[in-house]
């Protein structure tokens, strides 16, 4: 904790800045389903009217910007963006000290990370142990039905990632923020950075053995920003995309796409959703989920199959959406991944029976879905609840007894090779990767001096980052860092995890809780059988509810909006 930030909230602390002249500028979707004299939060429940309402009167300039369609949208169309689609951009960019000059210099931060409650968490993701303290002002559980402090956890654990970013990218993060906050609200607010006398241009031409290439990457269409050119055939000049006369930036699914085409070893994963490629799909090819990510991983396996290479992708997902997992948008997001996951595997299973592999390797030597969660024994002097859900009657009664619960993972990240990581606001759904639907920014970035060579393996920030996130999710109680854990392409490293990842799921699942959870990483409850089909027969349930993993199909909700 820093000091004096004790019970200070983010809030207050921008209201402290713009008194002291700092100019503070907050940008924040406005939820159209949100009516206030309905007292309705909207259906994302982002307390867009209260945040708007707590900075008013202040010298905290505060925005809610609507998600706008373009001109060239019929009228019916626009309704539909204003109301299914989002501003999914999280950002932040400020000017900060140089080390060793009076100089000033603009820093930026682009992740997953939302400035709301219920995001703060640490490695540990504690359930019950720190509601009366830590998370006595900030519990936060959407998974069950009225849960509240007062009625006790399990809270809701939360897994994230965010960067921060320095030299000439932060500008470009900048850049983002003044032609959106240019485009919908008064531009005469900006400040010019080439007016600040200390703020120093950064050097571009930096070069050391822990310097970095960046790049910044968007999902955004004309609509939501300035600087698109007004001419639609001059987009592909400037890496845009045209689609009915929309100006459309899709780099960042580009930039999944070149980075997986380049992989050599393995892919690591950690999203929100995970789903896509419908073309490719033995059903639902209509809902319009197009976005190439998942097709374009299987390939990638397909190919070094054929090539007699090694290679391994690991994707970490929630253990499902969040919501009531027996609701219907829960439920249609675990169709569209089970029909994605059924994809891939059924063209690996066919690759390594026309390689004459099926007999030496699975599909699961290859690709594999993870999930995180918790479970804590009861300690002495834990918070005790002055009410208790109704017992036998819910989820919630039931994940109390059994003291257990999913993590969710809002995570948005893939690395590559331990040697380039994309890190930002898009998930791995046609939503983030669209490019005229939700707005999203990434960042994508390598050190130059730490690359894969003949002899040298990637040992750099992202290979040790990739380490950390192992460490804290299975390797920490599970025998440490092992020598298997520098090869995630090998088959040893790909069925140690399994065998890891089986046992933690064996004690979650246990009737009595009788140890902490020996770590946290667990296969995805989906079995894969050797030729590569899924388990059609099999129907479980997510434990303490009713809920059935391989969701639905809802056929009331239109799939532009679970897609």
């Amino acid at each position: 904790m820093i000091p004096g930030a004790e019970g200070v909230t983010l809030g207050e602390l921008l209201k402290k800045k713009a008194e002291q002249g700092v100019r503070v500028l907050v940008l924040i979707w406005e939820d159209r389903t949100a009516v206030e004299f309905l007292r309705n939060q909207g259906l994302m429940k982002t307390h867009c009217d209260e945040t708007f309402e707590y900075f008013k009167g202040t010298n905290v300039y505060c925005f809610q910007c609507p998600r706008l369609a373009a001109h060239s949208l019929s009228p019916v169309q626009s309704v539909e963006i204003a109301v299914e689609f989002t501003h999914h951009q999280k950002t932040v960019s400020l000017d900060a000290s140089i080390q060793g000059s009076e100089n000033r210099q603009v820093v930026s931060f682009v992740g997953g990370i939302d400035l709301s409650d219920g995001r703060y968490d640490n490695e540990i993701h504690p359930l019950f142990r720190t509601l009366n303290t830590v998370y006595r002002d900030d519990f936060h559980q959407n998974n069950y039905k009225d849960t509240d402090l007062e009625h006790g956890g399990p809270r809701e654990p939360w897994h994230d990632a965010h960067s921060k970013i320095q030299g000439p990218a932060a500008y470009d993060v900048v850049t983002n923020f003044i032609q959106r906050w240019t485009k919908q609200a008064d531009s005469s607010l900006l400040l010019k950075l080439e007016d600040l006398l200390d703020v120093q241009p950064p050097d571009a031409h930096f070069e050391s053995p822990e310097s970095w290439n960046v790049q910044i990457f968007r999902s955004i269409e004309d609509a939501s920003v300035v600087g698109f050119p007004a001419n639609p055939s001059d987009a592909p000049e400037l890496g845009l995309v045209t689609v009915k006369d929309q100006v459309i930036d899709k780099s960042i699914q580009c930039a999944y796409i070149e980075a997986i085409r380049r992989a050599r070893d393995f892919i690591y994963i950690e999203n929100q959703y995970f789903f896509g490629s419908c073309a490719s799909w033995d059903r639902d090819q209509d809902c319009g989920c197009l976005h190439l990510i998942p097709i374009e991983i299987a390939l990638k396996v397909v190919s070094k199959i054929k090539a007699r290479e090694r290679f391994s992708v690991y994707v970490l997902n929630p253990m499902w959406p969040e919501g009531i997992p027996e609701g219907d948008t829960v439920q249609a997001i675990l169709h569209w991944f089970r029909n994605t996951a059924r994809m891939m595997y059924k063209m690996i299973g066919e690759a390594l029976r026309e390689e004459g592999l099926d007999h030496e390797f699975r599909p699961t030597d290859y690709l594999n879905f993870f999930c995180v969660g918790n479970r804590e024994v009861k300690l002495p002097g834990d918070y005790v609840p002055p009410e208790r859900p109704q017992e036998g009657t819910d989820h919630y009664w039931n994940a109390q007894k059994h003291r257990r619960t999913m993590i969710y993972v809002h995570a948005k990240l893939m690395i590559v090779d331990d040697e380039y990581i994309i890190i930002g606001s898009a998930n791995l759904n046609q939503r983030s990767m669209d490019g005229a639907r939700d707005s999203e920014i990434a960042q994508g970035c390598y050190q130059p001096y730490y690359i894969n060579q003949r002899g040298r393996r990637a040992r750099g920030e992202i290979f040790g980052y990739r380490m950390s996130l192992w460490y804290e999710h299975f390797a920490y109680k599970n025998g440490g860092l092992r020598r298997e854990y520098l090869h995630p392409e090998s088959i040893e490293c790909v069925r140690l995890i399994r065998r890891i990842c089986q046992r933690i799921w064996d004690s979650f699942v246990e009737e009595e809780t009788v140890e902490d959870l020996p770590g946290h990483l667990m296969l995805f409850p989906m079995r894969v059988l050797n030729d590569g089909s899924l388990d059609e027969e099999e129907d479980i349930v997510y434990h303490d509810t009713k809920a059935s993993v391989k969701g639905r199909k809802i056929d009331v909700l239109p799939p532009i909006l679970t897609t």
